[in-house]
């Protein structure tokens, strides 16, 4: 039970100012953050000195580069986080029970995850926000969402725009795919490296090629030697021309589950991709935004997902689980 000096000190602290340090805190600036919130850099300098004062310590030290968390900074962001944790469980749990959330939410996303991962989960989504009208918009480059082009997005690049929220949702693990005929007419065996590939006909995503900084240094050199026998745009079309017998196609390792046209050749991995869930403090607050958010979140969840996870998971070592793909290994 709290002391009477306790409560005194709880309905004195302001709520708002830990929000602030909280924004400070993942920005490292007072003047990205005041621009995230949309208040002036002085009245958060002002609000941060109040919850320093409050709590009788130093929270932040001011540089030129921004501002570094002290030791009993870290120690307060790990409570506040906390904190902030258990009032979205309040919401979620006891608010909002006699009223749906409704409203529109624009997502955007590539032409992969979007068609082949989330859409097929989107009739969960709709059952739980029957209110809610999501808009998907397939797109090959990262929207600007500071100037309305989306709500959300999932894309190939972190965000660099302090008006940006970005966090790491999944890393996506790219390996090689054929037909089970594919090498039923052919005089070559299945390969057994990657620096076989060029005995046979290989398929490529257009996108692929602006990353290829991200691909391990060898295949990389190995991108060079190869006369791809197809570059698209489309995963649609690779995953049809793949299918139909037209050559060993890269793709993401959750393809085998999708499409079971497919076999996943026992090869390691081509290249390991990250993607990020995008957003603006204003989706965040919206009830439909952060309904989506969560549901994001819960459909790339990697502790039960394996195909997202950092380390690459081989599909022969899937096996299902009661409500979703896991590992054999933790």
């Amino acid at each position: 039970m709290l002391s009477e000096a306790e409560l005194n000190m709880t309905e004195r602290m302001d709520w708002d100012n830990m929000r602030v340090f909280r924004v400070v805190a993942e920005l490292g600036s007072m003047n990205a953050a005041a621009h995230r919130l949309q208040e002036s850099a002085p009245t958060i300098s002002r609000k941060i000195d109040q919850l320093e004062e409050d709590l009788k310590t130093q929270l932040l030290v001011r540089t030129t580069r921004g501002v570094e968390l002290t030791d009993a900074g870290r120690i307060a962001l790990s409570h506040i986080h906390a904190m902030a944790e258990s009032v979205s469980e309040v919401f979620e749990n006891a608010g909002n029970r006699d009223r749906d959330v409704e409203g529109r939410i624009v997502l955007a996303t590539g032409d992969g995850l979007g068609p082949y991962w989330i859409a097929p989960r989107l009739p969960e989504f709709q059952a739980a926000n029957p209110k809610v009208q999501l808009r998907m918009q397939v797109i090959d480059k990262a929207p600007d969402l500071s100037e309305g082009e989306a709500d959300i997005a999932i894309q190939f690049t972190e965000p660099k725009s302090p008006e940006i929220i970005g966090r790491k949702l999944g890393v996506l693990h790219y390996m090689s795919f054929v037909s089970e005929g594919y090498f039923a007419n052919l005089q070559e065996p299945e390969p057994t490296s990657h620096f076989e590939y060029y005995r046979h006909r290989t398929i490529l995503h257009e996108g692929y090629i602006n990353q290829i900084e991200r691909w391990a240094p060898r295949i990389a050199e190995l991108k060079k030697m190869i006369d791809y026998a197809l570059v698209t745009n489309s995963a649609a079309t690779m995953i049809e021309v793949c299918a139909a017998g037209g050559g060993i196609a890269v793709l993401p390792s959750y393809i085998g589950e999708i499409d079971k046209r497919l076999k996943p050749l026992d090869l390691p991995e081509v290249a390991p991709i990250q993607f990020w869930l995008t957003y603006t403090e204003r989706v965040r607050r919206l009830p439909q935004g952060q309904a989506v958010l969560d549901w994001l979140w819960t459909i790339f969840d990697e502790r039960k997902i394996a195909w997202f996870r950092e380390a690459f998971v081989h599909p022969s070592q899937i096996k299902k689980g009661k409500d979703s793909i896991i590992a054999r290994f933790p």
